[in-house]
């Protein structure tokens, strides 16, 4: 019985010196939790909640300028807005969509990209693309920037 004792226990001595050759060991370097051989690397890490992944105040500002249209896609890790087709009650012959594009975590103007798709509707009851005015884009990409900084102002100031 003492033989196969030692026998097992030199089988697992030969199995664990097999595991320290001097190879790159990828398993080793993570960082996540999980498991860890012998307890290396103690417990797991607590992951951080994911953040935004773009400036906040850019996204609450756009939420806020956009708010009468309605919201069909928003991803904020992505930093994309996609409206829904918005009707005014006033020009019932025509619509508009927005998608806006948030480029960069910090409050720059160049950090903002607005694309406005319109359409009119035809003699036959349909609707049919048509060019909406740059100057529309325009103003909406300031409009957020004005919200976006009175946001950040009124962060500020407590």
């Amino acid at each position: 019985m003492r033989g196969v004792s030692a026998g097992i226990l030199a089988v697992c001595f030969t199995g664990l010196a097999a595991c320290s050759h001097s190879g790159p060991r990828e398993f080793e370097n993570q960082d996540r939790g999980g498991f860890h051989l012998f307890g290396r690397g103690g417990a797991p890490k607590a992951q951080a909640a994911p953040a935004i992944g773009v400036n906040g105040y850019l996204w609450r500002a756009t939420l806020d300028t956009l708010a009468f249209m309605p919201l069909a896609s928003a991803d904020p890790y992505g930093g994309i807005i996609i409206t829904d087709w918005y009707t005014n009650p006033e020009k019932p012959d025509e619509r508009f969509k927005c998608t806006v594009y948030i480029l960069d975590a910090r409050l720059r103007a160049d950090g903002l990209n607005v694309s406005v798709f319109k359409q009119v509707r035809d003699g036959s009851g349909g609707w049919v693309d048509a060019q909406s005015s740059p100057q529309t884009e325009t103003d909406l990409e300031n409009a957020i920037l004005t919200r976006a900084r009175q946001l950040r102002l009124s962060n500020i100031k407590g």
